[in-house]
């Protein structure tokens, strides 16, 4: 079976998209081909590696990348994961319907906080991306299916 093809684009590509391209690695990989990108890369953002491997998942080696360096590449979903990239990316060829979940940005909501209150906001925000995650891509892989049977 081929896998499916998702871009997680976010502003800096360094929380929220990282997060979301190791959780879906981690969970549907075997079904999935995963690929995130920033309209303005950054550095990875330790914390994320930090809650991450708090649940089994590594994605130390995972580094930031410009969302052009994805503009020759076919996906079938781009998922936005903040209102700032849905608003500032291009648009890719076989990528249609794009998705958007405008998760929290912990790293700008936590810039003064000790590490243990930074810890809290990055677990909730990668709780609630586990959620997302799960119940989007199985719903999506569900109707890739149907479209093919109907083919």
């Amino acid at each position: 079976m081929k896998k499916l093809k998702m871009l997680f684009l976010c502003t800096a590509n360094s929380c929220r998209s990282q997060m979301a391209q190791g959780l879906t690695r981690h969970l549907r990989g075997d079904v999935w081909e995963i690929f995130s990108a920033g309209i303005e890369p950054g550095k990875l953002d330790p914390v994320a590696v930090e809650v991450l491997a708090e649940i089994g998942i590594d994605i130390s080696d995972q580094y930031s990348k410009h969302v052009n360096d994805f503009k020759e590449k076919n996906f079938d979903y781009v998922m936005t994961v903040c209102d700032r990239a849905k608003e500032k990316c291009p648009k890719y060829t076989g990528s249609e319907p794009n998705l958007h979940f405008g998760f929290d940005d912990p790293s700008s909501s936590t810039f003064n906080a000790s590490h243990d209150e930074k810890l809290k906001v990055y677990r909730r925000v990668r709780d609630l991306m586990y959620d997302v995650i799960v119940d989007t891509l199985d719903s999506l892989i569900e109707t890739s299916n149907h479209k093919k049977d109907a083919l």
